[in-house]
């Protein structure tokens, strides 16, 4: 028998963390771009959760996310992302560090109903140096603003880029997770020694 190595290029593995505030379509976006089925943790939301999960602006939303999603993603020939939802609660927080660990990159979705969920996210990953790319997930009964006026809300650097997508678009939600890996290459290129 031999053993010998392929001729096809082993793909390479990056870790890609989805995160934002509660309701802000995590999970969706893991299901809408993952080509297994997706894990998801969600669990219903019960009586237990009133006074604790703020559903203002998201009001018809009846599960939340215990534990994470887990999706993948192979784009082109040679780049399989892992992702990985993150609890959007608080209560939940304990469990950001252990999916953070050995993640290239991360992806901040905002919801504008909703924008100041996302800021824990933001300084989460500011504090950490993890890149990330914050993705406005444009929701049919949310208002629309420019570009300047979510970045000033969001008090967001310049150099983060700030997308527009609709986390139920399997193609929309491919193009974020794209431009974080160009995002998190060009960072890279721009730190290694010429």
């Amino acid at each position: 028998m031999d053993y010998g190595r392929s001729s096809r290029p082993v793909p390479t593995a990056i870790k890609i963390l989805v995160a934002g505030g509660f309701g802000a379509g995590k999970t969706t976006l893991v299901g809408a771009v993952s080509e297994i089925r997706p894990l998801q943790t969600e669990e219903s939301l019960t009586a237990a959760g009133v006074g604790t999960d703020d559903l203002t602006g998201v009001e018809r939303k009846s599960t939340t996310t215990v534990a994470m999603d887990f999706g993948r993603i192979t784009i082109g020939q040679d780049v399989v992302l892992y992702l990985f939802g993150t609890p959007g609660q608080d209560r939940f927080w304990f469990l950001w560090d252990e999916l953070a660990l050995g993640a290239l990159g991360a992806v901040v979705l905002a919801d504008t109903r909703r924008l100041a969920d996302c800021f824990p996210s933001i300084d989460y990953f500011e504090r950490r140096g993890t890149p990330f790319v914050v993705a406005v997930n444009c929701f049919d009964d949310a208002s629309s603003y420019t570009e300047g006026e979510v970045r000033e809300a969001l008090d967001l650097d310049g150099h983060v880029p700030l997308l527009l997508c609709d986390a139920r678009d399997r193609e929309s939600s491919k193009a974020v997770l794209i431009g974080l890996v160009e995002h998190v290459l060009a960072l890279s290129t721009a730190q290694s020694p010429s």
